[in-house]
């Protein structure tokens, strides 16, 4: 069965697509920590980021740094924090969260609850930075 994540991929449920290439996708977490919080995840769906092999890993975090850096001129923040979890969804995924201190990358902090008009908002922000 097709993870949540192949699933946005596919277009069979909708998101806040930031971009995508040929491998991967990335997208704003409509559960987010803070605004700009995005996931970046490979098309290939796999389960746990370090059974990528060293290429698919290797892209993926130059991909992810490209929207890192879209994200800092789009949010107001110090830094984008990365964070790779990987039991929420089986499938690969890295968080790049928009911090200003180090509490900012706690995930028992409340999610925010964002208007479909204010997450559109900050998704062309960030597309409009790349």
């Amino acid at each position: 069965m097709a993870t949540i994540f192949s699933r946005i991929i596919s277009g069979e449920i909708p998101c806040y697509k930031i971009a995508e290439d040929e491998h991967f996708f990335a997208f704003l977490d409509i559960n987010p920590m803070v605004k700009g919080h995005t996931l970046v995840i490979p098309k290939l769906e796999e389960d746990y980021i370090f059974n990528l092999d060293d290429r698919t890993l290797s892209d993926m975090m130059v991909f992810a740094k490209k929207i890192a850096k879209s994200i800092e001129q789009s949010v107001s923040c110090l830094r984008v924090g990365v964070a790779i979890i990987g039991l929420e969804v089986p499938h690969a995924h890295i968080h790049l969260i928009p911090i200003n201190k180090e509490s900012d990358m706690n995930f028992k902090n409340p999610k925010l609850k964002l208007s479909e008009v204010k997450m559109i908002e900050i998704a062309n922000n960030i597309k409009s930075n790349l």
